[in-house]
């Protein structure tokens, strides 16, 4: 059947079962946006600026599993996808980014809206293509989506000039996909399996530790297993939070410049790193020599480029967590660990490391937590970055697998609104709460109108401390409290909110944050909570810049947090 190469690329989404596309139009892509009249199936969520939509097809992805679609024109609008690009590049998440381009004759003679964005995007996509027959539009879609979400999931890119997009071919998605040049290997060497086990029964002080290609492999069982047979704790990182329950009781927390101060002192302690799906970045390790010093190391990752790349690795397994960790259970006897749990139990009421102070104003601590507690841990959660984003990770209990997408890798200012907008999407029906910085929320902040127009119910809740709050809390620290460029104007973010007709409300005293959060949730669409917070309130622990895990930095507050968690099995 012949069709025109934007009838193929339409037909090639919904074989690959595609439903819903974040994208904004323009010249380039008019053909293509034209054609999605005739295709219903496919759900069209109309963003305000580029950037939003690779996020909310980033979050989408994240939340489902299923490769995130985004649609952009060229020129500006192909440069406005980049930095959503670049983040779901660093954070390893699967979106097909599709551009319009200027037509055929008009390439490389700087037409009007002209950009080489294969060019732009090669260091941060799996792989990009620049389509120039319509013939070819079915094998790229195909190939696309098995590049992006096979083997370490990645974006990738199809620019498509505009004459193609109207040029006519047959179309025929029957046709077998051969990449000879591409295998990912996905099983673990047997030998690596049974030495990895080995030093497993070997170990007296071992930690897991669980990194994002957990969630992304969904080996919550396997991992759960391993823990529990062999009584190991498991710490996560940042973006690993929610691959382990948080409220276990082998749970440690997760590690790093903002983690727990037990976990970092667990891994400065410890005689055996299995590191499952991570990659060791600097925010996690803090100095690399001074990082798990008496211990051995196991490495599993899908990315061989990841093993030994910053760490050391004694034992190195390539391949799917999911497999690898299913492999390696069969291999390792179940043992007990009474001396290194308590030991690390001692370290935990030692180094507590969530407090709340007792005072008339809100602490963001404080609001987050009361949060946690009135969605009873069952929402998921999206935030930006910067202070607001280490306190949710650090004061919302994550309990459920999956729940908290937040920008790793790239740390996006203005990830969370157009974010929240693809977890909507992707979950319909859930509780999505998007927690908010003042100044990461004021980039995006024009995607209110699309959660407005796509009627989503997403409860948005600012942490207003009149500040560009992490760099101030460096600048405190670090450069002698000189606040060049970090104290921040804010405008009133309910009267902002109900010009979008989201309904809003101030909060200033403690005593009204439960009934504010209670509100929000009764309240059956969006809503938006500005909490005006104390504006020189620290993030703690902290492992300074250039120290090793064992120099955090704890809390001065004396008030304690009880760490919600279950004492056995």
């Amino acid at each position: 059947m012949k069709m025109t190469g934007s009838q193929i690329l339409c037909e090639s989404l919904i074989k690959e079962g595609v439903d819903v596309i974040f994208g904004i139009l323009g010249g380039s892509i008019l053909p293509l946006y034209d054609t999605l009249t005739q295709y219903p199936q496919l759900r069209h969520v109309l963003v305000r600026h580029e950037q939003a939509a690779a996020h909310a097809a980033a979050s989408y992805a994240r939340v489902t599993g299923k490769p995130g679609v985004c649609f952009a024109t060229s020129g500006p609008g192909a440069t406005n996808l980049v930095t959503g690009i670049a983040d779901a590049y660093l954070d390893s998440t699967p979106v097909i980014a599709i551009t319009g381009q200027v037509a055929r004759p008009f390439i490389g003679k700087d037409a009007f809206q002209e950009i080489d964005i294969t060019g732009i995007t090669l260091p941060i996509t799996k792989h990009n293509y620049l389509v120039t027959d319509a013939g070819q539009v079915a094998q790229t879609v195909k190939e696309a989506f098995y590049i992006a979400r096979t083997g370490r999931p990645g974006p990738v890119l199809i620019d498509m000039p505009k004459d193609v997009q109207v040029d006519m071919a047959e179309f025929d998605y029957s046709t077998r996909l051969v990449m000879p040049g591409y295998k990912p290997t996905t099983q673990g060497h047997p030998s690596q399996l049974k030495k990895a086990a080995r030093v497993i029964q070997d170990a007296a002080k071992p930690v897991i530790l669980a990194g994002h290609g957990v969630i992304i492999a969904e080996a919550y069982d396997e991992l759960k297993e391993m823990a529990e047979n062999n009584q190991i704790p498991v710490i996560t990182t940042l973006l690993g939070i929610s691959a382990f329950p948080g409220s276990h009781f082998l749970s440690y927390g997760w590690l790093g410049m903002h983690g727990m101060a037990c976990a970092n002192m667990a891994i400065d302690a410890c005689d055996l790193v299995i590191a499952v799906g991570m990659r060791f970045d600097d925010r996690a390790t803090g100095k690399i020599s001074g990082f798990a010093p008496h211990a051995k190391v196991i490495h599993i990752d899908i990315d061989p480029a990841e093993i030994g790349k910053n760490v050391k690795v004694d034992v190195p397994i390539v391949g799917d967590v999911k497999a690898v960790l299913k492999g390696l259970n069969k291999y390792i006897e179940p043992k007990q660990n009474p001396e290194w749990l308590s030991h690390l139990e001692a370290l935990r009421l030692q180094h507590p490391a969530l407090h709340i102070g007792d005072s008339d104003s809100i602490l963001p601590q404080y609001a987050i937590r009361k949060i946690w507690e009135a969605t009873e841990g069952r929402a998921t959660v999206i935030t930006g970055v910067g202070q607001h984003q280490m306190w949710t990770a650090q004061y919302y209990t994550f309990d459920r697998p999956n729940t908290l997408v937040t920008s790793g890798g790239l740390g996006t200012m203005g990830f969370e609104l157009p974010a929240s907008v693809g977890a909507a999407v992707g979950r319909p029906g859930e509780d999505i709460w998007c927690i908010a910085g003042d100044g990461s929320i004021q980039m995006t902040i024009q995607e209110l109108a699309t959660i407005v127009q796509e009627n989503l119910p997403v409860k948005i809740a600012i942490m207003n401390n009149g500040y560009l709050g992490m760099v101030r809390q460096w600048q405190e620290m670090f450069y002698g409290k000189r606040y060049m460029a970090t104290p921040l104007a804010c405008p009133d973010f309910t009267k902002i909110a109900e010009a979008y007709c989201i309904p809003a409300i101030n909060i200033k005293h403690r005593q009204d944050v439960e009934p504010a959060i209670q509100r929000a949730i009764e309240h059956p669409g969006s809503f938006l909570l500005n909490f005006v917070v104390e504006p020189e309130e620290n993030v703690y622990p902290m492992v300074p810049p250039g120290a090793s895990l064992a120099e955090v930095m704890e809390t001065p507050r004396k008030e304690v947090l009880k760490w919600p968690r279950k004492s056995t099995l």
